[in-house]
């Protein structure tokens, strides 16, 4: 066998028995201090990141995987001059509703699918602060669900208990960053697709205030409330990947000129609004109730201010997502393919879009003057207090619960994230704790748009103090070993 034949074969061994031994808990700041150091390249931190991959074994996870010949190409052009760009070769996923310029955007739909030539605005900035795509993730159909089973591409793994739904839209982009796949991928969020995912996944998940990252080359789903969100580790890497991709930009017509201030490191002391006792729901969920009335506890014991508010009128607003006219921004995109092939859709997804297409006009406008009546109330509660903390999910179900109960399931999923967007509110998606069985909870900050920062000096906070482990520690092993 040729010599250059048996170097590749040891490289790429050394490279599989390091991704199954070594769990990827690197974060954001560690990898780019590293390879500023030269104690990692940017190659080797891709050809790793690859390597993971296959020993996670979990087709459902991506459903267009970049070659990798061309990240390690790009890594290694990136290691001659990227030293002091703010993401310094860091491996990143994108979800396949936005668009990466020469691979397929499918929004979980093959029958949809077209190849931009362009990065949407977001991505293109990740990459002008040297993070490498190496991938497009599974999604819900059309960004349609909280669960992350809507998908013909399958279902991805939850990497801490396969049992669990791995929560959606955003399933893959959450479940590679859990899985320590990369250390970054952004989502999207209309309803609580970057949260819910990330408090089923022991993640970070990064709601921006609308507006504060251009939605331009994503596949709308509420043009109208669409967030690009971002899947982390931790705080301060969350932070790092808004810092690179925020801003006005003249393309979406969405677009705002927010603030983006610092997260200062002062202790978390700030006025917190949580439901009255009696309109927590979690649906028969004691665990769950526990680990948030222990994360409330956290949080005054850091110095936060406990103060309970009237949250019905928050669910109100929730209820006016689904139930309202905003279902008919769902049919625009996804119609032409209801038009023509039916069939191509999911079954639960082509329901609900199908639904979209009934509000009336005149449904809409008293929606819009219900909304504005609710904002008001929403405004008052944020002059008693400056964030919410709420569960980030009430519950968690499994794939099974969740295919046999589609509809009701996964809308009680979203009862605290369904009326954020409508609010115009900023969120931050936090891992709490672990539930005696195993299940992680997650708590989530809610602030009025362009608090984004308040938000995060907080939730630093509040994730160090849990000293909980960062996503699925054990995900790596506890698969079998490529072929």
């Amino acid at each position: 066998m040729p010599l250059l034949h048996l170097r590749a074969r040891a490289h790429n061994r050394l490279l599989v028995e390091e991704a199954r031994g070594t769990r990827l808990t690197e974060t954001v700041a560690a990898i780019v201090a590293a390879h500023r150091a030269g104690t990692l390249t940017p190659e080797r931190t891709i050809a790793r990141c690859y390597a993971r991959l296959r020993s996670h074994c979990d087709p459902a996870l991506f459903i267009t995987l970049r070659n990798e010949a061309d990240s390690l190409a790009e890594a290694r052009a990136l290691d001659k001059s990227g030293s002091g760009l703010p993401l310094y070769g860091v491996p990143v996923a994108i979800k396949d509703n936005i668009d990466v310029a020469g691979m397929p955007t499918t929004a979980g739909c093959p029958a949809f699918a077209y190849t931009p030539h362009r990065d949407a605005s977001a991505v293109a900035r990740l990459r002008a602060a040297g993070a490498i795509v190496i991938g497009k993730t599974n999604l819900d159909q059309f960004a349609t669900g909280l669960v992350g089973v809507r998908s013909p591409y399958g279902i991805p793994r939850n990497p801490l208990k396969k049992e669990l739904v791995p929560g959606g839209s955003s399933s893959g982009s959450a479940v590679a960053v859990s899985a320590g796949i990369v250390p970054l991928a952004l989502g999207t969020d209309t309803a609580g697709s970057g949260r819910v995912p990330a408090g089923l996944n022991n993640i970070v998940g990064l709601k921006p205030s609308l507006g504060l990252v251009s939605t331009y080359g994503v596949v709308p789903a509420c043009r109208t409330l669409d967030c690009v969100s971002v899947f982390a580790l931790t705080v301060d890497d969350a932070w790092a990947a808004l810092a690179a991709i925020a801003g006005p930009d003249a393309h979406d017509p969405y677009s705002r000129k927010r603030p983006l201030e610092t997260p200062d490191g002062k202790p978390a002391r700030a006025k917190i609004g949580v439901p009255l006792a009696g309109q927590r729901l979690f649906f028969g969920d004691r665990q769950f109730e526990a680990a948030y009335d222990a994360a409330l506890a956290r949080l005054a014991r850091l110095g936060c201010t406990i103060i309970e508010i009237d949250i019905e009128p928050f669910y109100e607003t929730a209820r006016l997502l689904y139930e309202g006219p905003w279902v008919a921004e769902r049919a625009i995109t996804a119609k032409p393919v209801l038009d023509s092939d039916p069939d191509a859709l999911h079954p639960v997804t082509r329901a609900i879009i199908v639904s979209g297409l009934k509000p009336t006009a005149v449904d809409a406008f008293a929606a819009f003057y219900k909304l504005e009546e609710l904002r008001r109330v929403a405004e008052r509660t944020f002059g008693a207090v400056e964030a919410l903390a709420l569960p980030t999910a009430p519950t968690a179900y499994t794939v099974a619960q969740v295919l046999a109960d589609p509809i009701q399931l996964n809308s009680r999923l979203g009862t605290y994230t369904n009326f954020v967007n409508l609010l115009d509110l900023c969120g931050l998606a936090l891992p709490a704790a672990f539930t005696p069985a195993g299940v992680p909870f997650g708590l989530t900050l809610l602030a009025p748009g362009g608090n984004d920062a308040a938000l995060a000096a907080i939730g630093r906070v509040f994730h160090a103090d849990t000293a909980l482990p960062l996503g699925a520690p054990e995900s790596l092993q506890a698969v079998a070993s490529p072929a």
